[in-house]
């Protein structure tokens, strides 16, 4: 083992009860999709600790939007640096954390946000962390956390951010929500959300039914239309996940609306996606309705590139060494800032963050073990680099 590896180590192994006590505080800290200053506090709170460490760093603000938080430690160098990506808003409704307050039970913590991703947040701020108290200061390190990551960016121009930022960096690993099953993501579909809206005639049910233009007849037409368009083939698939309509039984309904979620692996083929349903939409079925398709937001797809691929081979080879187990290329459904990264050009590994379960349900769980490990686990990747 070399000698700062060995000082990393033991740095990580001497703040063991430090890092789980910022990740109660900051699990503790109310931080929904829509608590935009909850997610203010806790990107204030990573700030003011990677400050203390000499990062250079500065909150991006939003007006509907939580902070996005930017900043690096160490001067550029000769050599490009490394990136640690993740998020600071979680999934959890307002109020999650009184119903389920942060509580390890048999090694193994609880409470919203604990996996994804705040855990994964603490091991890449004491992965720095113990870097710099090896000594090691062969590349810049920079962290890169968003603040509306779980809304898709609906309100923000964080993605934009995350690819200028990202631009000229050796590598980036997003510490999102680990795999017990040691999975580490090279690949992530793409998220497109999407609405349709269909206008009808109202009328009364019972006196004057046949001057009645259902919105919710048509809408059901469109639903089936929208969902025999998946293509399992080309690795897309198409949700309606949400409809809405009518206002009482009474009534012929003249309005009806569903969301539609869109999971795709090629980033060109989203003006295709977003044909395809505007298709579906100008096809009329009850006389007197007509449609129309807004796009909501969405993340693009994490390519696996060869550059992936190569950095993936570094997480296996320090996952391996240090007898953590023996990680696979993992390829998921879900989308993550990976892709951002990725579009700049820097090769990146998802999933680096604890490893659990459930997220984004009220089980959700991390493994306590795992903090420590991955903050270990990145610090090696990062020295491995400059043995390339």
């Amino acid at each position: 083992m070399s000698d700062k590896k060995q000082k990393a180590f033991q740095f990580v192994d001497a703040h063991r009860d430090e890092m789980v006590s910022l990740w109660e505080e900051v699990v503790s800290m109310e931080s929904g999709p829509h608590e935009k200053q909850g997610i203010n506090k806790v990107a204030d709170r990573f700030k003011e600790i990677l400050d203390k460490e000499g990062a250079a760093s500065r909150l991006v603000e939003f007006e509907k939007a939580g902070s996005m938080l930017i900043a690096e430690i160490g001067e550029r160098k000769a050599q490009p640096g490394v990136i640690f990506v993740g998020h600071m808003d979680t999934a959890c409704p307002a109020g999650a954390i009184k119903e389920r307050p942060f509580t390890i039970k048999d090694g193994i913590a609880y409470g919203p946000g604990v996996l994804d991703m705040k855990g994964g947040i603490v091991s890449a701020i004491y992965a720095i962390k113990a870097l710099k108290a090896a000594g090691y200061d062969s590349r810049s390190l920079k962290v890169l956390l968003a603040g509306d990551e779980e809304v898709l960016h609906a309100h923000s121009n964080a993605p934009d951010i995350f690819i200028e930022e990202a631009k000229g960096y050796a590598a980036a690993f997003n510490v999102e929500t680990g795999f017990v099953d040691n999975g580490i993501v090279v690949g992530r579909k793409g998220v497109a959300r999407i609405m349709m809206e269909v206008k009808g005639v109202a009328a009364h049910a019972g006196n004057d039914p046949e001057n009645g233009r259902s919105a919710i007849l048509e809408m059901a037409h469109k639903i089936i239309a929208v969902q025999k368009l998946t293509d399992w083939d080309k690795g897309i698939s198409f949700n309606v996940g949400v409809i809405q309509g009518g206002t009482t039984s009474t009534a012929v309904p003249d309005y009806a609306k569903i969301y539609i979620d869109v999971r795709y692996k090629n980033p060109d083929d989203l003006p295709d996606i977003i044909k395809q349903i505007e298709d579906v939409a100008s096809k009329v079925y009850v006389e007197g309705t007509s449609a129309t398709v807004t796009f909501m937001d969405g993340i693009k797809p994490m390519k696996t590139t060869d550059g992936v691929m190569q950095l993936f081979e570094i997480v296996k080879k320090a996952y391996e060494e240090n007898g953590f187990g023996t990680p696979y290329a993992k390829k998921v459904g879900g989308g993550s800032d990976s892709a951002y990264t990725v579009l700049a050009g820097v090769p990146t590994v998802c999933a680096m963050g604890v490893k659990g379960g459930r997220n984004h349900s009220p089980e959700e769980y991390a493994i306590v073990d795992s903090l420590f490990e991955r903050a270990k686990l990145m610090v090696d990747c990062v020295l491995k680099l400059d043995t390339l």
